[in-house]
């Protein structure tokens, strides 16, 4: 095998091993943000309450409902988020699509400034910018990832961000009450199921970031229990002082 050969077949090799993680999918951040969410304030709504002193089965029912007004409050937050910034990149594509019907030239031109703007030689670029421009929705999607810095074939979908938000914040509000439903008659084993939950989350979290597994899962640990000890504190207090 030549020399080229063998090259052109390490390139090969390279090109079909080299890949990347979805970094922007719809999915991941509701649903990362989901289960951090349901975990943390749900362990700090039933840890408030039970330093009130109040009774388990009052814990219990607190806990359900912040699981369930949680859920549909972030499922609805996240298909309103997403559904409007798909809205908008929407309109910023149609406003896209008309100046090239209009003005094919003038956008062609424009094209082929922000590539010598990046170092392209001129008339290449001018070459390169009128091959491209030859098909209006190959056009459409060069000037929107160039101009916009969006994919239009690669939007995030309403609903999939609502259903992994509501799930995610349901799975994660559970541990707390898990216990409870269990047979558990204290606070504490909830509290610690909830913060091992916070933990392996964040351990699972650092597999998709650059974060090591142990720095990401201690993090938040920190961050609920201290949201929980806060929470415990606020309502002893206001316990007493109803009491």
């Amino acid at each position: 095998m030549s020399i080229i050969d063998t090259e052109a077949a390490l390139h090969e090799g390279h090109r079909d091993n080299h890949t990347h993680r979805d970094v922007n999918g719809g999915w991941l951040r509701p649903a990362v943000f989901g289960a951090m969410d349901g975990l943390v304030s749900n362990l700090a709504l039933m840890t408030g309450v039970a330093g009130g002193s109040v009774g388990q089965q009052t814990i219990v029912i607190t806990g359900l409902a912040g699981l369930a007004a949680g859920a549909f409050s972030m499922a609805a937050g996240e298909y309103t988020s997403v559904a409007s910034q798909r809205e908008l990149v929407q309109a910023e594509l149609a406003v896209e699509r008309r100046e090239l019907r209009k003005h094919p030239k003038d956008e062609e031109a424009e094209l082929a400034t922000l590539y010598e703007a990046r170092g392209v030689d001129p008339a290449l670029a001018r070459e390169v910018a009128g091959q491209l421009s030859k098909d209006p929705e190959q056009a459409l999607e060069i000037h929107a990832r160039e101009e916009l810095g969006i994919d239009p074939g690669d939007l995030p979908s309403p609903t999939v961000a609502a259903v992994s938000s509501f799930g995610s914040f349901a799975l994660g509000a559970l541990l707390p009450v898990l216990p409870y439903l269990l047979g558990a008659d204290d606070l504490w084993p909830a509290v610690a199921l909830a913060l091992l939950g916070l933990f392996g989350c964040g351990a699972v979290v650092a597999r998709v970031t650059a974060r090591t597994w142990w720095y990401s899962g201690l993090r938040q640990l920190a961050l609920g229990g201290a949201a929980a000890g806060v929470t415990y504190a606020l309502g002893t207090l206001f316990g007493t002082a109803v009491g």
